[in-house]
Order: structure tokens, then C-alpha cells, then sequence
């Protein structure tokens, strides 16, 4: 317990050593945290593209066209459901849509979608970019402050190591911030196009489907 208190205070008065540029890192620190469990908690698979969710549309429009609370059940199921229903929407609004005008109507719900997945990526691959920048930033300030505070003939060298090492604690804590965050960004990225391009072959397969049972009601 006692090592834990002194941890923190030794934590603390490194932060504090640091200098004011060290606040911006900590704050980038924080958003990036809560961006990361954001997405991690968003395209989790059953609320993005459930296992089986196509199969189930396809069966429940074998025939013809399902009942209207169907439609909105599928719709409000997962993002998959909205785009494949989406398609049904389509057929019941427009029974004689044109094959490419189905297609470009769940290709622009999809896209929709795409644009929501992509949702605060752009903001954490930022903070992946601009974190070592910021830690560079410190230390050159740091660096300045300790060149400039020296007079001429009574340099420290141990006072002039110690302040160049907390100088430097700015540019690690850089590196400490961005390396997670850039780890994530690529993961959440790949994630995201990963359930994009099954959108794409989802939808291309349920237009198809749609097409041919429309064909086989007239």
C-alpha cells in the first residue's frame, strides 16, 4: 500500500516536472481510452452482422415479400438487418424497380452504414499522429527552458542531466500514447472493412434473391 502511495507520487511529480506540454498528452490519453472502448463496444458482431442474419431473410422471403412488422423487426435488428431490409423496403415502395435501381438503394444505405462504423476513427488515428508530435514538442520546449536557465561558467552537470531526462519524459510519453492508439486504429480500420465488404456481398446476394422471387410472382 505504502509503495502504491509513493508510485503515485512519484507519477505525479514526474507529470508535473514535465511541463505544461505534458497536459495536452494526458488529455489525448484520456479521449483515446474512451475512443477505443467506444468502437470495441459498437462493432461488437451481433450488433453489426449477426452469423445467420441472411440466411434468415432469405427464408422469410422465399416466397414473396414479408409481413410490414418483419421488415421493421430486420430493420431494427442489427446495421445488416437495415441494409438487407432496405431491399424489401424497396420492392414494397416500388414493386417494378429496376434491378439497378435496387441495388443503388441498398448501396446507399450501406454506405450509410459504412460512413457510422467509421465513426470517431478519424479522430483516434489523429491522436495516433499528433501524440509523438506533441511529446517532440515538449521536449524542445523543455530543452530551451534548461539551455536558457544556465549562465555562463556555472553549468551543473548532474542538475543539466537530470533536467534533460525530464525533458525527455515528454517525447516517451508521446510514444506511449501513440503506440496503443496507432495498434487500435489498425485494428478497428480492418475490423470496419471487414464488415464493409461483407456488407457488399450480403447485399449483392439478397438483390439477387429478391430479383428472382419477384420474377417467379409474375
Amino acid at each position: 500500500m505504502v509503495q502504491q502511495i509513493l508510485g503515485g507520487f512519484a507519477l505525479f511529480s514526474i507529470i508535473q516536472a514535465a511541463g505544461w506540454p505534458i497536459w495536452p498528452l494526458l488529455a489525448c490519453s484520456i479521449v483515446a481510452l474512451a475512443l477505443i472502448i467506444e468502437r470495441l463496444m459498437s462493432l461488437r458482431t451481433h450488433l453489426i452482422a449477426p452469423a445467420g442474419l441472411l440466411e434468415q431473410a432469405l427464408q422469410a422471403s422465399q416466397s414473396n415479400l414479408p409481413s410490414q412488422d418483419v421488415i421493421n423487426q430486420l430493420h431494427d435488428h442489427s446495421t445488416l438487418g437495415r441494409i438487407l431490409a432496405s431491399g424489401w423496403h424497396a420492392l414494397q415502395h416500388q414493386p417494378l424497380i429496376s434491378a439497378e435501381d435496387l441495388r443503388s438503394s441498398m448501396e446507399s444505405v450501406g454506405r450509410q452504414a459504412a460512413h457510422e462504423l467509421e465513426k470517431h476513427l478519424v479522430a483516434l488515428a489523429t491522436i495516433a499522429s499528433a501524440a509523438p508530435l506533441l511529446g517532440l514538442l515538449g521536449t524542445v520546449i523543455g530543452m530551451i527552458d534548461i539551455f536558457g536557465s544556465q549562465t555562463p561558467g556555472t553549468s551543473n552537470p548532474i542538475q543539466l542531466a537530470q533536467g534533460i531526462s525530464m525533458a525527455l519524459y515528454n517525447t516517451a510519453f508521446g510514444l506511449i500514447v501513440a503506440i496503443p492508439a496507432l495498434m487500435f486504429w489498425r485494428y478497428l480500420r480492418a475490423r470496419v472493412d471487414a464488415y464493409v465488404l461483407g456488407f457488399e456481398l450480403d447485399a449483392e446476394r439478397f438483390a439477387r434473391h429478391l430479383l428472382v422471387m419477384r420474377a417467379q410472382l409474375k
